[in-house]
């Protein structure tokens, strides 16, 4: 039997699905170089547009491999030149998680302290310069760090007391601090405590608060012209805000595509979204955008989501995926480039995933 590989699917423009080619897209599954299955223990993608992306992949020695494209160093190798087959991020060896924003990257660290690299116009490197780095620099004054996000042009972390620190990019509140200024130093999130999960949109976020799986109340704030807030408005929020509730059962993992938002709930795993669908990225059958969260109708058994600028992926609980939404690029990865606003299976070859990333500003998807 062949050794299992790292998948990739969609947009490749920058090459961004790291087989080695600049092929301008794919429509289903192609193998990324030289990373088996076995040694990949997180996987991350960020992007900016269509001409952007980069992923991310943490092995089990806890260093970091890299590809895409790379204009701002967001592939942490020194270098500004984009590569379309994995390289290691220099100077880091003892990570433990990843987040891809839209060009820059994150790592938690062993000591749950957390290093960034790649672009800073907005201070979303945290470490209080504004300057792009090509290698990894300490975001300044975080410590006991135990889960951390990225969004287009802003960072988050998720400290172990439950609270949550952000930096970046503000002018929508991203930052949840009440203001619009954007900060290049982590700054608590007002008013959240007991948080226990994060996610990061293009301009807005996610907490999960209280257990997953055993109460959970959902905030979110920032950017909500579409509704991804799922508060019933359109109201740009400067801090925290309660989602409508419309599920029974508990919520046991929140996800955020650039303006659309997921929450996994009740026993059966059913999944609810909210937000813009203009593409059908909210997977109810239409392309109406939702200020509250509506059921994905017929979807039970999902384990993992993850959200990409207009398409949605999610890991189901016999280890096969399905996409919706924008497929312009084959990001659906079903050998198509037309959009479904329902779900579709995903030719990720071979089955048995059990890990899937999609970048949060562009358009491809990831699976191990």
């Amino acid at each position: 039997m062949s050794e299992k590989r790292l998948k990739a699917w969609g947009n490749n423009r920058a090459g961004q699905l790291g087989d080695g080619t600049w092929t301008d897209f794919r429509t289903t599954a192609t193998t990324v170089l030289g990373l088996t299955s076995a040694e990949v223990v997180k996987i991350a993608a960020g992007g900016s547009g269509a001409a952007t992306g980069h992923g991310l992949a943490l092995l089990t020695d806890r260093t970091v491999q890299s590809w895409g494209a790379n204009g701002s160093g967001q592939l942490g190798d020194g270098t500004v030149f984009s590569h379309n087959a994995p390289g290691q991020v220099v100077n880091l060896s003892d990570a433990t998680g990843i987040a891809a924003g839209g060009a820059h990257s994150l790592a938690l660290l062993a000591d749950q302290s957390v290093v960034a690299w790649g672009r800073n116009n907005y201070g979303q490197l945290g470490n209080a310069a504004n300057m792009d780095s090509s290698v990894p620099v300490r975001v300044e004054g975080l410590n006991k760090v135990i889960a951390i996000a990225a969004g287009l042009n802003h960072s988050l972390a998720l400290r172990e007391d439950g609270t949550v620190w952000a930096w970046g990019y503000n002018i929508n509140g991203q930052l949840g601090d009440g203001t619009s200024a954007s900060r290049n130093v982590a700054s608590p999130v007002s008013g959240l405590a007991g948080v226990t999960q994060v996610a990061a949109g293009a301009s807005h976020n996610l907490a999960l608060v209280g257990p997953p799986g055993n109460g959970g109340v959902v905030m979110a704030w920032g950017y909500n012209a579409t509704g991804q807030l799922g508060d019933n408005s359109t109201l740009t929020r400067y801090t925290p805000v309660k989602t409508q509730d419309a599920w029974s059962g508990e919520v046991s993992r929140i996800t955020a595509g650039a303006n659309h938002s997921m929450a996994v709930t009740g026993s059966d795993h059913s999944l609810h979204t909210w937000g813009q669908n203009t593409s059908g990225q909210l997977g109810d059958g239409t392309t109406d955008y939702q200020i509250t969260p509506v059921s994905v109708p017929g979807l039970t058994g999902v384990q993992l989501v993850a959200g990409g600028r207009e398409h949605t992926v999610v890991l189901l609980g016999d280890n096969t995926v399905r996409s919706w939404g924008s497929n312009g690029f084959g990001q659906l990865g079903n050998g198509t480039t037309t959009d479904s606003s329902t779900p579709v299976t995903t030719q990720t070859a071979p089955t048995g995933v059990d890990k899937i990333a999609a970048p949060v500003g562009g358009d491809f998807s990831l699976a191990n």
